[in-house]
Formats: structure tokens, C-alpha cells, sequence
């Protein structure tokens, strides 16, 4: 992995922080402005068709990340062609699955055959590192809301990869403060032998550690495994005052196992792999679990304007919105960026991303698509902060601020959000 540019050495518990993260940058489909720019912003400055796919998991391991993405996407789709602004977007969306399922083989090939030259995804980082070189070849722009691995960061990715999730750096430190600052003195970890899982592993080993505790027990597995009895035992037999679960669904497997070997779930520290509202869906008490993941605390407005547009496709209710204020940026911040380049050939999109982003000096702050768009429209410099923060990428792709959310169980195994 990677280190951190620039490394902190104070504690931080949920605040926004500088951190180094690479980000997925999606590529546009090639269009020629049909108008000048317009005056009032009466009348667009291009008339622009955006060729966009997304790539998130409907199957797999992070499945239940799939509706929050998915829906963070169509709303942004939604409301960009609402707006009527000199761009349109035709939305592709297909499968991801994860490393096992292997799902993501077909469907980068169907998006790149539907001639798409913007991509938001994929969701896990490990299967953005298989895809990221063949989009990267052919010209493709891709954005990820959620890759958090640090080695995108120095990735040789010709400017076309960004994301809006910071990197496993900061979320590690922050739950390795957490874990201190709640009193443990030594912590097992539990971690899924990918990108994801090692890099968090090695970011909350080292904050640990760095506050005088002792990681006493660490236990891999691989994304596939159905079995985790030999993690419990490791975990148990060290009898540590904490315990950092970094995986996927795979919890819904792994905390019973652990309550039935005598580790209470309020010794329990999460991340935003597992972090969800289960109810029922485990069949112990999860309270007093906590976690983290990143993203500011979402506006009531948002969360109800996607449910109604993902409801009214079909869908049922989306459970918890984990990513879904980082899809929709990304959506957003690739349509601007093609209409401030009045193209969207994925290079032309991509040298203008850090400026939509305000990662440049000057420009407006906005905060949504329309209002963007009439700045850019009316011949100004946009500069778009949205649902999961400012966002600002800086020269790698990376958004330069984020904050963590810190979230606690109660007793229906549903989180509340504690900062």
C-alpha cells in the first residue's frame, strides 16, 4: 500500500480532513456543441449527449451497496436531464459483482460495446484495479463513489481516474482513534484478503498502535469464503478488549459466530463495507456496535427526492444511503465538467473535473446541477459542492476533504448517526 502524502499525527474522531485518495474519472462520449454560449443563461452553451454507464454491484458480496449507488445515479441522471441545460445523459447500467463473481468481465465489455466513454464504479476497489488499465486504453473516464484503496492515488491512469471517497487512510485512522479513545489497550482484527481489507487493516493497525495499543490478533479471508470458524477461534483464543471487522456481507455471517463464541457485539468496530441497517436480517444483538464511514450526515430533501425516483422505477425502498450522496456527485461533476469543455470525448471531461470541483482557483460555489450549469452557461467558473461534502480534487484525482461519519447499533440493529 501506499503511504499517505503528508501523514497526521493528530487523532481525528469525524471532522473534515485533508486526505490523499485517488478518485475514478468518467470519460463522455464524443459530441460537438451545436450553440454559443448563451447569454442569461437562457439557452444552453452546448447540446452535448453523454454516453454514461455505471458500474455497481447488483450481485455479490457488496450487493447491498448496489441500491444507495444505483439510485444516487438515476436521480443525478434524472435531474441533469430535467435541467435541460445543454446536456443529456444516456444512462447504461450494468452488473459489477465482486472479485469471486467475476461478473464485472461481461459487463465492462457490454458497456464499452453500448459505446459508453464515462463510467461510475465500480464499487470495490479491487475490481476497479482489474478494469482501471483496459478504460484507461480505451479512453474511457471513470469515476468511483466508494474506491477507497490508497494505491489509486499514484495509479498511471493518463489523468482519467477519479473518485469521491476518500482513502482507507483516513477512515482507518479515524476508527483506530475511536477504538482508543472508547479505553481498549488490545484490539483482533478480522480482514478480507483484498485491496479493501489489507488497506484498512494496515491503517487501523498503525493508528492503534500509535496511541499505545496492541493489535494482540489479526485473521484474513478470502472475499469467497462461506467459513469463518478458524478467524473466530483466532480472534477469541487472543481475548482482545476490541474487535475490527473489515469485510462485506460476509458479516451477516461473522458477528453470530462471534456472539456465540462469548465476544459481545459492543466490542464491535465496523466500516463502511459492513456498515448497514440489518434488523432481523442477523439474529443477534448488534447493540452497541459501532462504525464508520464516510460522508456528511445527508439533507432530509435528498434522501426523499431518491427514494421517490428509485420507488417509482420498480425498486423497493433503498435500506440505507451508504455511497449514495457520492454517486450522485460523481454523476454530477462528470456533466458539468463535459458542458464546461463543451465535449465529452473522456479526455476533454477530465481537464475540466478539478475546476468544476473548485480544485483550481476561482469559481462560484453552487450546489446543485442547475445552478452549476447556468454559472458555466452564463460564461463563469463553477465550483459544485454536493451531497457528500466539497468534494475539490486535487492534481491526482483525489477529493482533498472528507468527513467520517461515526455510527452507533441500538437495539434493532439499525445505526444512528453520532456526530
Amino acid at each position: 500500500m501506499n503511504a499517505l502524502k503528508g501523514s497526521r499525527k493528530t487523532r481525528i474522531f469525524a471532522a473534515a480532513a485533508l486526505v490523499s485518495a485517488s478518485a475514478l474519472v468518467i470519460a463522455g462520449c464524443s459530441s460537438t456543441p451545436s450553440g454559443d454560449t448563451s447569454d442569461g443563461g437562457e439557452k444552453p452553451a452546448a447540446d452535448l449527449t453523454l454516453k454514461l454507464g455505471s458500474l455497481l454491484p447488483q450481485t455479490g458480496s457488496l450487493a447491498f451497496l448496489g441500491p444507495p449507488m444505483e439510485s444516487g445515479v438515476g436521480l443525478a441522471v434524472e435531474e441533469i436531464n430535467a435541467a435541460d441545460a445543454g446536456i443529456q445523459i444516456e444512462l447504461t447500467a450494468e452488473d459489477e459483482g465482486d472479485t469471486d463473481t467475476k461478473a464485472y468481465e461481461t459487463s465492462i465489455t457490454k458497456l464499452q460495446g453500448a459505446g459508453v466513454t464515462a463510467i461510475v464504479g465500480a464499487a470495490a476497489s479491487g475490481v476497479s484495479k482489474l478494469i482501471l488499465d483496459g478504460n484507461v486504453s480505451a479512453g474511457i473516464l471513470q469515476i468511483s463513489a466508494s474506491n477507497t484503496s490508497p494505491d489509486f492515488t499514484a495509479w498511471e491512469d493518463e489523468g482519467l481516474y477519479f473518485r469521491t471517497a476518500p482513502s482507507d487512510l483516513l477512515q482507518g485512522e479515524v476508527l483506530g482513534n475511536l477504538i482508543a479513545e472508547d479505553g481498549a489497550k488490545t484490539l483482533g482484527i478480522i480482514y478480507q484478503n483484498d485491496a479493501y481489507g489489507t488497506g484498512l487493516d494496515a491503517a487501523i493497525k498503525e493508528t492503534f498502535e500509535g496511541t499505545g495499543g496492541e493489535v494482540v490478533a489479526e485473521a484474513s479471508f478470502n472475499v469467497g469464503d462461506a467459513q469463518f470458524d478458524a478467524q473466530v477461534e483466532t480472534i477469541k483464543a487472543a481475548n482482545p478488549d476490541a474487535v475490527a471487522i473489515v469485510s462485506f456481507e460476509q458479516f451477516k455471517t461473522i458477528a453470530p459466530l462471534l456472539v456465540n463464541a462469548g465476544i459481545s457485539a459492543d466490542k464491535f468496530y465496523m466500516v463502511d463495507g459492513n456498515l448497514s441497517d440489518y434488523g432481523t436480517d442477523i439474529p443477534v444483538s448488534l447493540e452497541g456496535a459501532q462504525g464508520t464511514k464516510a460522508g456528511p450526515a445527508l439533507a432530509d430533501d435528498f434522501t426523499e427526492r431518491l427514494q421517490a425516483s428509485w420507488t417509482a422505477a420498480g425498486n423497493d425502498e433503498v435500506k440505507d444511503f451508504t455511497y449514495a450522496g457520492e454517486a450522485y456527485d460523481a454523476v454530477v461533476l462528470v456533466a458539468l465538467a463535459a458542458l464546461e469543455a463543451g465535449s465529452t470525448e473522456g479526455a476533454d471531461i477530465a481537464a475540466k473535473m478539478q475546476e468544476v470541483s473548485g480544485g483550481t482557483d476561482g469559481g462560484t460555489a453552487c450546489t446543485s446541477f442547475e445552478e452549476c450549469a447556468k454559472i458555466i452557461n452564463d460564461g463563469g467558473q463553477a465550483d459544485y459542492n454536493g451531497y457528500s461534502g466539497d468534494v475539490t480534487f486535487d492534481e491526482n484525482g483525489d477529493p482533498q476533504g472528507a468527513t467520517i461519519g461515526i455510527y452507533k447499533y441500538g437495539a434493532d440493529n439499525t445505526i444512528e448517526r453520532q456526530n
